[in-house]
């Protein structure tokens, strides 16, 4: 999903205007990446968490000249998924393979995406 598809998506499901869903999802964004700033954790109960983590220095390769070259230390963001949503992934995946299961035993035409690759014939 792409930021201008979760912006009609806020739209459809608030009943705003796409300007009103977007300043929305703009405050969101920038209010985590505000905090990260600061070096504070970010946690949506339910949904995960977003916190920093520190990576050391270190020597690296330049790719185009093989040349050994010093990485600095720095912060990458991280995203840690909560329970609830690892749950309901899961949940969701389980329940679309048992619908495949139905349809292979029942004899009716399965879904392209269950054999990626081998043409229908």
């Amino acid at each position: 999903m792409t930021k201008a598809e979760l912006v009609e998506e806020v739209a459809r499901a608030s009943n705003l205007t796409k300007k009103h869903s977007e300043v929305i999802v703009d405050a969101v964004f920038q209010s985590i990446v505000d905090a990260l700033h600061r070096g504070e954790k970010i946690e949506l109960r339910g949904f995960g968490s977003f916190r920093l983590r520190k990576r050391q220095p270190r020597k690296g390769r330049n790719p185009k000249t093989g040349d050994r070259v010093d990485v600095p230390p720095k912060q990458v963001p991280y995203f840690k998924p909560g329970k609830e949503l690892k749950d309901l992934i899961n949940r969701a995946a389980a329940e679309e393979e048992a619908d495949q299961e139905g349809a292979r035993a029942s004899g009716e035409p399965l879904d392209q995406s269950d054999h990626p690759g081998v043409p229908r014939l």
